[in-house]
């Protein structure tokens, strides 16, 4: 493939027979920390990438030269106000044009690490027939704390009880999955292996105005003008007809939010922007079951609500914890359910998850945060990311 604007680089290794070339980009702000033990991942892999690319967007540390000496292709964007998405276009715009229908392009987070056969796996689901099936297909990931962490005291707690129930919440979510056999509502942006021939054809379809396009003059790959550019592709695939899988042995780890204020910022972003891709699309076949999750997740608002509404009321009129039998039912099956579905992660994790107030105050702060999300998307409130 030809990136044009890209600094020196080693020479790509020929394709393998019935795959094409293989193309790893790796969108990248300020990431001196990991960019390193990025590349490593992809470089570790059983089935090798022809080329790895670092898309390098408005970073002011050492991102550039750390990729750089590690001997990858290194874009640096230009003008670029769109973030990831933005940066992704930049490149893709170059790629796509000089591909063929058997290349694959990799996508990942700056702060992912690829299992040895991630690669290997999702390359097996896009060639034969699943060339012309699969749109793309993407990972599921695990939690991994990399921050520093404070010496002692209540920081100390809050930033391990923030990392630990991010890790479980995306054991379930690996679980979910799996028990699913790869059927997922989207490709996550950790890592996700696109078909080249479906991109083109989300290009073709923007700029023949059956998908979403702010400018379908300048239609490109990912839509700039969404919080959940990942979540948006995913729902354009689908459109045209493509499916989607993470299937088992795409895994990979992603970094965890390390405190309490940044993962309300991450949630209530993803959260908003998966109700406003929504209403893009509107209600239709594919969007139908998207609609149906958001209803039961405004249903378990209300229960929750409820329940605790039950308590506080029984404290405030002095009559202390009622142990209704209704009550006590649901409370005994979301134990049971939250140590069961934690297995995974050992026997620790379970004995938390049976704990019950560590993990309902998590689910709480999740709820009030998608609730928020609905009030400004409906309010029309301010966007920031």
């Amino acid at each position: 493939m030809t990136i044009t604007g890209a600094s020196p680089r080693t020479a790509a290794k020929p394709a393998r027979p019935g795959y094409g070339t293989l193309t790893v980009l790796i969108p990248a702000h300020n990431e001196e920390d990991q960019i390193a033990a990025v590349i490593a991942s992809v470089r570790n892999q059983t089935r090798p990438a022809d080329e790895i690319v670092v898309i390098a967007d408005n970073c002011a540390d050492r991102t550039v030269p750390l990729a750089r000496a590690l001997g990858v292709t290194v874009v640096e964007t230009q003008g670029n106000k769109h973030k990831k998405a933005g940066a992704l276009n930049q490149v893709l715009n170059s790629i796509l044009p000089h591909a063929s229908d058997q290349d694959r392009i990799l996508v990942m987070d700056a702060d992912s690490y690829l299992d040895a056969d991630f690669v290997a796996v999702a390359s097996a689901w896009l060639t034969g027939d699943g060339s012309k099936i699969f749109g793309g297909i993407g990972g599921t990931f695990r939690g991994r704390r990399d921050g520093q962490r404070p010496a002692r005291g209540i920081r100390r707690l809050l930033h391990w009880w923030v990392e630990t129930v991010q890790c479980n919440e995306y054991a379930r979510y690996g679980r979910d999955v799996d028990r699913k056999r790869g059927r997922v509502l989207v490709l996550t942006g950790t890592a996700t292996l696109f078909n080249v021939a479906a991109l083109r054809a989300v290009v073709a379809a923007r700029r023949a105005g059956r998908l979403p396009c702010a400018n379908p003059g300048a239609a490109e790959v990912y839509d700039t003008n969404v919080l959940t550019e990942d979540n948006e592709l995913t729902l354009a695939l689908l459109h045209l007809g493509w499916k989607v899988r993470s299937p088992r042995g795409c895994t990979l780890s992603t970094e965890v939010m390390p405190t309490w204020r940044d993962l309300y910022l991450q949630r209530l972003r993803w959260k908003r922007g998966a109700m406003e891709n929504l209403g893009q699309y509107g209600l239709t076949k594919v969007t139908a079951k998207y609609w149906g999750y958001q209803i039961l997740t405004f249903l378990g608002v209300v229960v929750t609500s409820a329940y605790l509404g039950s308590i506080a009321l029984g404290l405030i009129l002095d009559r202390g914890i009622q142990l209704r039998p209704l009550w006590l039912g649901i409370t005994l099956i979301f134990m049971a359910e939250r140590a069961v579905t934690v297995r995974a992660r050992g026997w620790r994790q379970m004995l938390l998850a049976l704990a019950l107030i560590p993990e309902m105050a998590f689910d709480v702060f999740l709820q009030a945060t998608h609730a928020k999300a609905l009030a400004d998307s409906l309010l029309g409130r301010s966007r920031h990311w």
